[in-house]
């Protein structure tokens, strides 16, 4: 019991301070309108990345294409127009990094069906929604 009390003890010490960490992100204030588009964006890269994973678990290759070609070019085309004075250069430019992958996913999965690329080219692009997420924070006006 004693254990259990020091455990709880020192993870709610460990929880405050992670707690008052302070966030030095930059903020990119959006409107309710703007920030949920950004944010919606964000949750089909998310479902089309686990859709990629799911494909790869079946070694599904042609699925792997046809999901990753979603989130390719012609997804930013689509959501960029409407954000494209309000967001700043690099997040922007790592955006459409970001579409570039899927789009060289997709044809790689056609081309080679090699999955352990697939694995390769998708951690890389992941590693950019990392980068993006530890710059960035996104905030809205009301």
């Amino acid at each position: 019991m004693k254990k259990l009390i020091v455990a709880c003890v020192l993870s709610s010490i460990t929880l405050s301070a992670v707690a008052a960490e302070v966030d030095n992100r930059q903020k990119l204030v959006l409107n309710a309108e703007q920030r949920n588009l950004v944010l919606n964006e964000m949750r089909m890269m998310l479902a089309g990345t686990q859709g990629i994973v799911a494909a790869l678990s079946q070694n599904d290759m042609d699925a792997v294409a046809k999901q990753a070609r979603t989130l390719g070019m012609s997804m930013g085309r689509e959501a960029g127009g409407h954000l494209h004075s309000v967001l700043p250069m690099e997040f922007k430019q790592l955006g459409m990094s970001s579409h570039q992958d899927f789009d060289a996913i997709a044809m790689d999965a056609e081309s080679l069906k090699d999955p352990k690329h697939t694995l390769q080219q998708l951690g890389d692009a992941m590693n950019k929604c990392i980068a993006c997420h530890s710059v960035y924070q996104i905030s809205s006006t009301k």
